[in-house]
């Protein structure tokens, strides 16, 4: 299989909503189903090939929220496209809905006026479709809706910590009680504390893996998992498998990830 990507980071401006942006182009893939995998973000995928298959639907432009399983993914031979990964207090600045909103779900990207994005990057240079994207984004981000600043500490507290942080303990540092820091979060993101430092920490084993890190138990211990056995119990609730088995069935795919990065 033969990859190119090309790693971004937006304007200041666009920053504090976006993470970061990464264009792929993929010849010969021949994994066909893709687990897409839950994380802290709010994905923004734009597809300049065909379009992307999943949930039941085919859609060139899509916004998939936060999410607790695995959702599968149909992979054509030929891919090509820009994967926008959305911090998801932003999504209300940038979309005019919650996070919540989009929990677990899948949006097309027409919904929220942006439907002509795909033709308007197809043809442009990596660069040319960044500065694009800081140009779209950027104009949104002029009118931002800012949470409030309790929340917003909360989140980077809990995200800063991959997850392994008591929601009691992060209550006492906002100021809000437990039941409050809880009803605010599912409001907003969609996910109650608890279930986003469990989403949290499945991502740092999944960037540990992808690492290299091959010792399952001492994974576990590292990425705040009680033992091997429940960071494979996770594992199976969350991407639908055992590391084992990603390892083998995913990870060939992905350990070429970024090995030459575009930077513009």
């Amino acid at each position: 299989m033969s990859v190119t990507w090309a790693i971004h980071q937006p304007h200041p401006v666009v920053r504090p909503l976006v993470t970061r942006y990464v264009g792929y182009a993929q010849d010969d893939v021949t994994l066909a189903v893709h687990r897409g995998l839950p994380s802290r973000h709010v994905t923004l995928v734009i597809s300049l090939a065909g379009p992307v298959r999943m949930a039941g639907r085919s859609l060139q432009a899509l916004v998939g929220g936060l999410h607790t399983r695995a959702v599968p993914i149909r992979q054509d031979r030929v891919q090509e496209g820009l994967q926008l990964e959305l911090d998801p207090l932003g999504v209300r600045t940038l979309f005019g809905v919650t996070a919540a909103e989009l929990s677990g779900e899948v949006a097309d990207l027409a919904e929220f006026g942006l439907g002509s994005l795909p033709d308007r990057l197809r043809e442009l240079s990596w660069p040319e479709r960044f500065r694009l994207l800081d140009d779209v984004l950027a104009a949104r981000a002029a009118d931002p809706v800012a949470p409030p600043a309790e929340l917003g500490e909360a989140w980077r507290r809990l995200r800063g910590a991959d997850g392994q942080v008591r929601v009691a303990e992060l209550a006492e540092e906002v100021g809000w009680s437990r039941r409050h820091l809880g009803e605010r979060f599912r409001t907003e993101l969609g996910l109650p504390p608890k279930q986003v430092a469990r989403v949290l920490r499945f991502e740092r084993a999944t960037r540990q893996l992808r690492r290299g890190h091959a010792d399952l138990a001492s994974l576990a211990v590292e990425c705040g998992f009680y033992d091997q056995a429940h960071l494979t119990n996770e594992w199976r609730a969350l991407a639908g498998c055992t590391p084992g088995t990603w390892i083998a069935e995913e990870l060939p795919f992905l350990q070429d990830q970024e090995p030459e990065v575009a930077r513009s």
